[in-house]
């Protein structure tokens, strides 16, 4: 039999931010699933659905949260006899399941195991839409556009997409990195107005302006919003 698996985007952190659509699906899911690093601790998008849902069972999957490889082989086959089964699997994750997710990867395992269950995805609100509403930030106006870029692996794709003025750059998974950051802004004449958001709706909430975070790292759940330069 094959199974349908729907990717479930909880949001940043705040329960509130679960969408109607969100709820409708994990209620009428077969089983809701939720990758953690250890068996004996809820991860932070299981935390989030507990909080808006607490009647709904929650079925963990050990995630090697370490790696960066595309191919989650160990993890997607603890889905595998599930879907076997033909159940509906509801697979929540922060943000939104599109972006950034760990999901596309358990899908693309799934099909590596010779798995193609029906696939769907429910969209999530992003941590820098939060972040925007928060923290006051307009993001876009008239023809300005906007770049999501992370730095992961330091600030090259900052400096790329800080090129184009009017553009609204947005960074990802950079924590380690807010102090270069903060400096290569305040190189490009951009650090005003730059603002950072750090565990936003979990323990250890902050929404700062990024010159007054630029000291120290920050978590891996860290995004900061860069307006253009152009001001408004």
């Amino acid at each position: 039999m094959t199974g349908k698996l729907t990717g479930v985007g909880v949001g940043p952190g705040d329960p509130e931010l679960l969408t109607l659509q969100a709820v409708r699906v994990l209620r009428e899911a077969d089983r809701v699933v939720a990758p953690t690093g250890s068996q004996d601790s809820a991860g932070r998008a299981e935390t989030i659905v507990r909080h808006a849902l607490p009647d709904v069972e929650i079925d963990r999957v050990p995630f090697d949260m370490s790696t960066r490889h595309l191919r989650r082989l160990a993890e997607a086959r603890h889905l595998v006899p599930w879907l076997d089964a033909g159940e509906h699997l509801a697979f929540v994750t922060l943000g939104d399941p599109n972006i950034y997710s760990t999901f596309s990867a358990v899908v693309e395992a799934l099909h590596a195991l010779g798995r193609r269950p029906q696939v769907k995805t429910v969209a999530g609100i992003m941590a820098f839409q939060e972040l925007a509403a928060r923290s006051g930030t307009v993001l876009l106006d008239g023809t300005e556009s906007l770049s999501l870029v992370t730095a992961l692996d330091g600030t090259d794709h900052v400096v790329d997409a800080l090129r184009q003025p009017d553009r609204t750059v947005v960074v990802y998974k950079g924590g380690r990195h807010v102090p270069a950051i903060a400096d290569l802004l305040e190189t490009c004449d951009r650090l005003e107005g730059a603002v950072l958001g750090e565990l936003l709706g979990l323990p250890g909430e902050r929404i700062l302006p990024l010159r007054e975070a630029a000291e120290e790292p920050a978590s891996y759940l860290a995004a900061v919003i860069v307006p253009p330069a152009s001001g408004r």
